[in-house]
């Protein structure tokens, strides 16, 4: 039995348009010889009203500071209505299909409302719906513990709800339809030149999330590179390939050397960073650890982390900077804070064990009289703290440098009108 695990974002079941397309990759995959196990998310984004954001923002309106448990039991239900919807659209088109909540397609949970973990899969009610020839259609972002309490995912969680599915069904492949046509070069809507990837690696992948870009969630990856599935991000209105991320993205085994000008495969950035600098008068390893204790304690994620003697600077997302204000203040101790601040990542397995990319990205962003306000870096990532207001042209010089529109692994995104 052949399986194909279908995921749809809260965009591609929003409308009746979207959900026709929906059906149309659903039915192709079946006259492709798979049976297919589709999840989906939330139908829409916020404002919208089975969102997952705007179920929330209804429990919380009426009372502040609902249970996490509550909250968990209201927010799961905008995907079971998605999943019922769906099938009720397969219906019509003539495809046997049944809905399954996360915890009836065999999800466990550890319990931890919001953001749990999913430490069991058993999905087995899923295969005897395949073999009966219906499409499964699960509930994605959901699970329960095994005393039936329902958890909700983090953020993303429908990606990693499919990922999961696709391993423990032994899947062919995830394909993850979203409302972009696959994983860019950079984001389209502030770099038009460009192009879309045709094939990453796990860690490219799990990078250029992490580092900011949004098109599929880093923990869905690192569960695919975990256990080898292969994951495809497409678009459900387009007919383009997509981008295909798997072990080798275009090295291994295949005709492809990573030239000099290839180091970098993508782009990514974050806007709406705060730059946080907290001077000491003296070295203190108490009252140090003591700062970082306090932000991790009050939610507070931090980043671009420099600890020098007598300074220790990071960074913060804009929607945390009054509580780190109030942290650091109940502290006592100095700090200065830089508003309006952005990170750009390039980011390449070829640049691994290669000399002298740092000193391109600097001198392309110094040629261009972009300031660098800080510099963190990995084996195949490198990220630069600047001005958000420089951001648009610090994405176009660093993708025309680095030759991101060209070569065999980038193309156009689809139109169909082309």
């Amino acid at each position: 039995m052949k399986i194909l695990v279908q995921k749809f974002g809260g965009t591609s079941v929003a409308t009746e348009e979207s959900r026709a397309a929906a059906v149309q990759r659903i039915r192709q995959a079946q006259e492709d010889g798979f049976r297919p196990v589709v999840v989906v998310s939330a139908m829409g984004r916020r404002g919208d009203p089975y969102a997952t954001d705007t179920l929330k923002g209804l429990g919380e309106s009426i009372f502040p500071s609902l249970p996490l448990r509550e909250l968990d039991l209201l927010m799961s239900c905008g995907e079971i209505l998605s999943a019922a919807t769906m099938v009720a659209t397969l219906l019509r088109a003539g495809i046997k299909a049944r809905s399954f909540t996360g915890w009836q397609a065999g999800l466990v949970t550890d319990g931890n409302y919001g953001q749990a973990q999913v430490v069991a899969c058993h999905p087995e009610p899923l295969k005897q719906c395949l073999e009966e020839g219906k499409v499964a259609v699960v509930a994605g972002f959901q699970g329960a513990t095994p005393e039936g309490e329902i958890n909700t995912l983090s953020r993303g969680g429908s990606d990693t709800t499919a990922v999961i599915l696709g391993a423990a069904l032994k899947a062919e492949r995830v394909e993850i339809y979203t409302d972009v046509s696959g994983i860019a070069t950079a984001d389209p809507r502030i770099c038009k030149e460009a192009r879309i990837l045709r094939r990453l690696t796990y860690s490219e992948v799990c990078q250029l999330a992490y580092e900011g870009a949004r098109v599929i969630h880093p923990a869905a990856v690192e569960i695919a590179m975990k256990h080898n599935v292969k994951v495809v991000v497409k678009s459900v209105l387009d007919a383009g390939p997509g981008t295909l991320i798997d072990i080798n993205g275009l090295s291994g085994g295949e005709d492809y050397q990573v030239q000099p000008e290839k180091v970098i495969t993508g782009i990514a950035h974050a806007p709406r960073l705060a730059q946080i600098m907290v001077q000491f008068n003296e070295p203190d390893t108490a009252l140090e650890v003591e700062v970082f204790d306090r932000l991790a304690e009050a939610g507070i994620s931090i980043d671009f982390i420099n600890i020098l003697p007598l300074l220790k600077i990071f960074t913060v997302g804009e929607s945390d900077l009054e509580r780190t204000r109030e942290v650091l203040s109940r502290l006592g101790v100095s700090f200065r804070v830089e508003t309006g601040c952005a990170k750009v990542s390039v980011v390449g397995q070829g640049m691994r064990g290669i000399p002298g990319v740092m000193a391109r990205v600097v001198r392309v962003l110094n040629e261009q009289n972009i300031p660098i306000l800080q510099t963190a870096d990995s084996n195949i990532t490198i990220s630069l703290l600047i001005r958000e207001q420089d951001l648009p042209g610090a994405v176009k010089v660093l993708h025309d440098h680095f030759a991101l529109g060209e070569g065999e692994n980038a193309y156009p995104p689809y139109s169909a009108e082309a």
